[in-house]
Formats: C-alpha cells, sequence, structure tokens
C-alpha cells in the first residue's frame, strides 16, 4: 500500500510541476501587453485551472484506459512514465522552452509499458475503433491531434487577427487598446479554464489507473479500513470512473503549481516570441480556448502548450513574417519533435531499472 501512496504522491509531483511549467499557456499575453501584473494574472489562471479541471472527465478516461493496454500496467510501470514525463519537463522549463507536458506523460507511459510488456508492440493502443464507430488510440487521440492542432492554431488565429483588423479600422487607437483590455481579461481566464479542462484530467487518469492496477493485483487487499477510497474498480461497461476525491486533489494541485508561476517559460511565449498588443492576446487565447475545449470534448489530450504558441505566432505575424523570432519557434518546434520519443526512451529505460 506504502508505493501506491508514493506513486500517487509522484503523479501530484507532475501535476504540481506541470502548473508551474504550463501557467504561460494561459498568462504569457496578458502579463506582456501589461492588461495584469503577473500576480494578479497568476491568480487568475490558478482559479480558472481549478474550475476547468473539476469540469469533465473525458480526457482522463482517455489517458486511463485508451493509449495503452491496463493488462501490462503495474504501479512500477505508472511510475516510470511519471518520472520520465518529470524529468522532461525540468529540463524544458530551465531552458525555458515551452514543451508540452502532456506528450511528456504520454511517451513516457508509452515507453514504461513497452519494457513492462517485454517489447510486445501490442500493448500500445495504436488504432482502436469502438462498437460505435468512434476511433481512438494513440493515433487518432495523440499524433493527429499533436501534428493539426498547432496548424489548425496558426491559421484560425491568422484569420481572427484578419476580421479584427478589418473591424477596428473604424476606431481610434485608444478606443480599441482600452475595449480590448477589457476583453483580454475575459480570453486569459477563458484560456485558463480550458487548460485545467485538458491538462489537468491527464494526472486524472494516471492515478485512476494506478489505483485499478493496484486494486487488480491485490496490493490492496490489506489496507486500512479509513483508505477504503483507493480502492478502484473499472464500471461494468468497462469506463473509466474517476473518483470525486481524485478530481478534487488534481484540481487544487494544478492550481498550486499553477499559483508558484512558471517565469522562464512565460518569459519566452510572452516577450520573446513576438509583439504583442491587447488586441493579439484576446485573439490568441481566444482562438487557442475554442480548440482546446473542443479536444477536450472528444477526450483528446491535446498540447494546450503546442496551440497557444502556434496562436500566438499566428496573431503575431498576421501583418509580417518578420515580426517572429525564427531563432526560438525553432528551438520550440524541436523541443516538440524530441518530446515523446525522449520521453518513451527515459519511461522505458526507468522501468528496466526498477524491474
Amino acid at each position: 500500500m506504502s508505493y501506491v501512496l508514493i506513486v500517487i504522491f509522484i503523479a501530484l509531483v507532475f501535476e504540481y510541476i506541470n502548473g508551474f511549467h504550463d501557467t504561460a499557456n494561459a498568462i504569457a499575453t496578458i502579463v506582456a501587453t501589461k492588461v495584469l501584473s503577473a500576480r494578479k494574472a497568476i491568480l487568475l489562471a490558478a482559479t480558472t485551472n481549478l474550475l476547468g479541471a473539476l469540469s469533465g472527465t473525458a480526457v482522463a478516461s482517455t489517458i486511463g484506459k485508451g493509449l495503452v493496454d491496463t493488462n501490462f500496467i503495474t504501479t512500477d510501470t505508472i511510475c516510470s512514465g511519471l518520472l520520465a514525463g518529470i524529468i522532461w519537463n525540468l529540463l524544458t522549463w530551465w531552458f525555458g522552452l515551452p514543451s508540452s507536458s502532456s506528450h511528456a506523460l504520454i511517451g513516457g507511459l508509452i515507453g514504461s509499458t513497452l519494457s513492462a510488456a517485454n517489447n510486445n508492440f501490442e500493448a500500445i493502443k495504436f488504432i482502436t475503433i469502438s462498437e460505435s464507430g468512434e476511433k481512438g488510440g494513440v493515433l487518432y487521440k495523440v499524433l493527429i491531434p499533436m501534428i493539426c492542432s498547432p496548424i489548425i492554431g496558426m491559421i484560425a488565429s491568422l484569420l481572427v487577427m484578419g476580421i479584427l483588423y478589418a473591424y477596428i479600422s473604424r476606431f481610434r487607437p485608444k478606443k480599441i487598446s482600452t475595449k480590448f483590455k477589457q476583453l483580454q481579461i475575459c480570453s486569459s481566464a477563458w484560456m485558463g479554464f480550458a487548460h485545467g479542462l485538458n491538462d489537468a484530467q491527464k494526472t486524472m487518469g494516471i492515478i485512476t489507473l494506478c489505483l485499478i492496477a493496484a486494486t487488480n493485483s491485490g496490493e490492496l487487499n490489506n489496507i486500512p479500513s479509513w483508505l477504503w477510497f483507493l480502492k478502484t474498480y473499472e464500471s461494468p461497461d468497462g469506463k473509466l470512473v474517476i473518483a470525486s476525491w481524485v478530481k478534487i486533489i488534481c484540481a487544487l494541485t494544478m492550481a498550486m503549481g499553477t499559483m508558484a508561476g512558471g517565469w522562464r517559460i512565460i518569459k519566452t511565449l510572452g516577450h520573446r516570441l513576438v509583439f504583442l498588443k491587447p488586441i493579439n492576446g484576446f485573439a490568441a487565447e481566444t482562438t487557442a480556448a475554442i480548440i482546446i475545449q473542443t479536444a477536450s470534448s472528444f477526450g483528446m489530450p491535446l498540447s494546450t502548450t503546442h496551440v497557444i504558441s502556434s496562436c500566438i505566432l499566428g496573431v503575431g505575424t498576421a501583418k509580417s513574417l518578420s515580426n517572429a523570432n525564427w531563432s526560438i519557434v525553432r528551438r520550440m518546434i524541436l523541443a516538440w519533435i524530441f518530446t515523446i520519443p525522449v520521453c518513451m526512451l527515459l519511461g522505458y529505460l526507468i522501468s528496466w531499472v526498477l524491474n
């Protein structure tokens, strides 16, 4: 039982790091445009992250049983995947690179599962099709969204920015700035909510997966009666049921991580990528929030980092491509490309060592 509690603790450490690593997703633009101070922006992000995290479980279900065969999952496997994600998140945070916590976790989990399954690739649900015809698995829930979401984000934000430029042409600059400063508070709050709705659920799914594995293996047979809530079972129809206490503890942990702030990445996204005004920030956040919330409703563990970064790039280059810092863009793309394979390798090696 003590090992299960350790794994849950490691999962919450990942959630906390996810909070401060991805704080920039919700507030980089509003800090860069000086609509809110950093302290107020972080408080806004923490509050909306908390609300979003408590508002759904579709993404948690995908992480919990939609990507790997649960027959190969043990507490060691989950611990290895989490440690791989934590190592990569801390490394990219140190260098100020907006990488994906979601893909770090998924890569780590896939790598550790492959190790536990003795390189049996059937343990990875690459493509699944339900009885109702719904397509799932790593290809449809991770890889396709990973490629498409930044492209959609950049194109959509360019279109939104073009529409806004056409709309504001008849107003005075001072009035435009005042109005969009007000609107950007709303768009930043929405982005924070969408981030919580998608990102916090990933750890909910991991903890539930850990509890199911521990219950099935008998690790929780002799727990004290007051820890009855740790025993978790899949519902008769095969759906993953996320316990209320798991939702609450993950939501609060992410909110606390957000309060800690990820200043290095905030600086990269908000100041070094492109020059932003309130209208740009509003367009980027609104576009990103729509994309992320839509993906969440379909249970897709999207990279909120990829989406907001591409939207910021889109609105920043709406007038000229020279507005972007392309050296930063290249570094970000390299981090995006290497996240899943590097974390797969880390997860595999850590699992191999533990076993």
